[in-house]
């Protein structure tokens, strides 16, 4: 009995009061509106501002190396040390600690009286933020901390050293340290209860800091999130000082009156509640933290995207403004990848250049780049030899969320960079959420490549010169609007418009002023009838006949099929490399986009209305165009082509004196007038400018405007007639 008594007078006070449990009820008060109006009642801040980040950091570097895992020890490496030894940092520290240091050392202080004379959890917590009255409730959760993280340090300070230094050695056994980690595997429970509560008050700690940080000019305190989340700080700030308190009392406790009297339940219980509090405090101030930021963002999306609109309809003496809003705005970086050294480069490379931006996602074709890069070498060399102001292309790769760019994605990012002769934008996550919004609704992007042209002062010459690029190549430089306009002015129905660049055979035909047939379909019996009639005629008429088979825009596997069956069977001149019928198409298409892009889709235009025809029959069924050198005489639908053929009979007589072609169109005329095939077109949500309106090729009617959906599985490369 004596010894009961002798133990009780040399049991910690605060260790008596939680075994009778008098302080429990406290635990269960967070919503006490009394006890918080008391935490408020202390709280006078006096304006004065402390930048606590820098000792918010040694802090965390402090408490998240002392830690102790019964297997392997105090843990030595913290992720928080990286730039402890910048001499910049060192004095933010210093600075800082040379206002700070005596209100820390108060703290400190207080702290380790509690667990010695027996002072209440509560009133301790009170005295506390007495002391931290004149600061900002972040300030006072970041100084009380660092009072906590100084008597924590020093212990497992002398934990991790006492057995390689004698000093140290001497005062560990002074504060019984030897004996404490003679007995860290019975003791494992509590250091990870104390490890755990201290990494949630850590994490209390920086949402209040992060909340005092957001930038007042994109959120206000009257906004609902932050209103929301500031209204539940005191209570933050009270728990988290309030598990400083607790676990300052059992470092002193071991320290001062040995392992033998601490009652594992009771402080381990009131550990794992205060760690369960200051988790459920943590998760409501993160979500609404989050929530803060979404709409910060947002904000500074849609200031990003009106300072993108105001750059581009202001006059510049350079192009850098421009390039640093769309590219990269920062100097911290490298933002560019030169294309034949691959070395990264400063967007400096492009100052007073006229920049071509290849904008597409990651799906961009080989045959695209392929033909890229042929009209880029080509307009390169043009450049030189004329002493032109020398233009770049740059790849600007568009992902939605190129944050979260998978692993798959990532390898086709650098394949498709690894093999551009150009710059290219090193990373897809460098190009901000309000310049992707930018090129969709100004630029209109649609997934599909486009290129547009700045000239050395990062105006806009030419929102996409892509379809000028694609069909006249090189030509088109510099790749203006100007220059696509005067372009057109001199082009008109031929066949070289139609194959120009693709196939010289064809060319030499028309040198020659051959007549030739230029067909398509994907019926291989229609091209059989077709290809047949056509030599029979062309015999009985003894004239000189070509035919050449250009395939359809789509399903190329079955016009790779078709082509295999042309050849084996010897029905025709055909392009055996797909990416040949890919360019026909993809150059016919381009005709009519360059035309709605220029706003000129006039339809008493000649051109375009042939170009229109010949894209809708590729729709369904077989057609044709019957050429005589360059000049084409017909372009008609499978329905009226194979007709005129089998009819030879009625137009024969005239094939002597008005020659074969012209004998030709008259009587395809009159079928075609009684059959009126019908026009289709469809448009890809990926194709850009869709127009508003279309007339029929055929009978100038307004066409009807419908939404299809079209799924094809052999297609390989797609196109905007799927």
């Amino acid at each position: 009995m004596a010894m009961m008594t002798t133990t009780s007078k040399m049991m910690p006070p605060a260790m008596q009061r939680l075994i009778k449990g008098g302080d429990r009820s406290m635990i269960t008060m967070s919503d006490d509106t009394a006890m918080m109006k008391q935490v408020t009642d202390t709280h006078a801040p006096d304006g004065r501002e402390v930048d606590v980040k820098p000792l918010l950091l040694l802090v965390e570097d402090i408490l998240n190396r002392a830690t102790l895992t019964a297997s392997t020890g105090p843990t030595m490496g913290s992720p928080y040390a990286e730039n402890m030894e910048d001499k910049g940092y060192q004095a933010s520290f210093n600075a800082v600690l040379d206002v700070l240091s005596y209100t820390i050392e108060r703290i400190s202080c207080e702290l380790s009286a509690k667990a010695l004379t027996g002072g209440e959890a509560h009133s301790t917590t009170l005295a506390i933020c007495s002391m931290l009255a004149p600061f900002s409730w972040d300030a006072k959760l970041v100084l009380t901390l660092a009072a906590f993280a100084f008597n924590y340090g020093e212990f497992w300070l002398l934990a991790q050293i006492y057995n390689t230094n004698q000093l140290a050695k001497s005062m560990a056994i002074l504060k019984q340290l030897p004996m404490i980690m003679e007995h860290s595997g019975a003791l494992k429970s509590r250091f990870d209860a104390l490890n755990g509560l201290i990494q949630a008050m850590l994490k209390v700690t920086r949402c209040v800091v992060d909340l005092k940080d957001l930038p007042s000019a994109y959120i206000s305190s009257e906004a609902p999130a932050l209103s929301a989340a500031m209204s539940h700080v005191p209570t933050a700030v009270y728990w988290t000082i309030r598990s400083a308190v607790a676990c300052a009392s059992q470092i002193t406790s071991l320290t001062s009156y040995g392992i033998e009297y601490i009652s594992s339940t009771t402080e381990a219980w009131e550990l794992s509640t205060m760690d369960h509090k200051l988790k459920n405090i943590y998760e409501h101030l993160q979500k609404q933290i989050d929530i803060c930021k979404q709409y910060i963002d947002e904000k500074r999306d849609v200031e990003a995207y009106q300072t993108l609109l105001n750059l581009f309809e202001t006059i510049h003496i350079d192009n850098m403004k421009v390039l640093k809003a769309l590219i990269y705005p920062k100097d911290d970086i490298l933002p560019l990848v030169e294309g034949t050294s691959k070395k990264r480069v400063n967007l400096e490379v492009l100052r007073r250049r006229n920049v071509l931006l290849l904008i597409s996602g990651l799906d961009i074709s080989q045959d695209e780049l392929s033909i890229l890069e042929q009209i880029h070498s080509e307009s390169k060399a043009h450049a030189s030899r004329h002493d032109i102001h020398q233009y770049e292309l740059v790849w600007i790769p568009l992902v939605e969320r190129a944050g979260e760019l998978t692993d798959p994605m990532q390898k086709k990012f650098e394949a498709l960079q690894s093999t551009m002769p150009w710059y290219t934008v090193y990373h897809p996550n460098l190009i901000h959420k309000a310049v992707i919004r930018f090129i969709r609704e100004k630029w209109h992007f649609r997934n599909k490549p486009i290129l547009v042209v700045l000239d050395p002062q990062g105006k806009v010459v030419s929102p996409n010169a892509i379809h000028m690029m694609w069909i006249w190549g090189s030509n088109a430089f510099p790749f203006t609007t100007l220059r696509e306009e005067s372009l057109w002015r001199d082009e008109a129905w031929r066949l070289e418009l139609l194959v120009d660049g693709i196939d010289q055979t064809v060319l030499n035909w028309i040198k020659d002023g051959k007549y030739i047939f230029m067909y398509g379909s994907d019926d291989i019996e229609w091209i059989r009838k077709f290809t047949s009639e056509a030599r029979k005629v062309a015999l009985a008429a003894n004239i000189s006949l070509e035919m050449v088979y250009v395939g359809k825009s789509s399903k190329r596997e079955q016009v790779r099929r078709v082509i295999e069956t042309i050849n084996f069977e010897k029905l025709s001149h055909t392009w055996v490399d797909l990416a040949m019928v890919w360019f026909f198409w993809t150059r016919l298409e381009s005709m009519l986009f360059s035309k709605i892009q220029l706003g000129k889709v006039d339809e008493s235009d000649v051109l375009m209305q042939q170009i229109k025809r010949l894209l809708s029959f590729d729709k369904v069924g077989g057609w044709a165009i019957l050429s005589k050198g360059s000049s084409i005489t017909v372009n008609g639908h499978g329905t009226t082509v194979l007709p005129t053929l089998l009819e030879y009979n009625l137009w024969r007589e005239h094939v002597p004196t008005k020659g074969y072609d012209v004998a030709f169109k008259e009587h395809h005329d009159k079928i075609h007038d009684i059959t009126h095939p019908c026009c289709r077109f469809e448009f890809q949500s990926t194709a850009g400018r869709i127009p508003e309106s279309m007339r029929c090729p055929e009978c100038q009617r307004k066409m009807e405007k419908l939404t299809t959906f079209v799924c094809c599985h052999d297609e390989a490369i797609p196109t905007i007639y799927d």
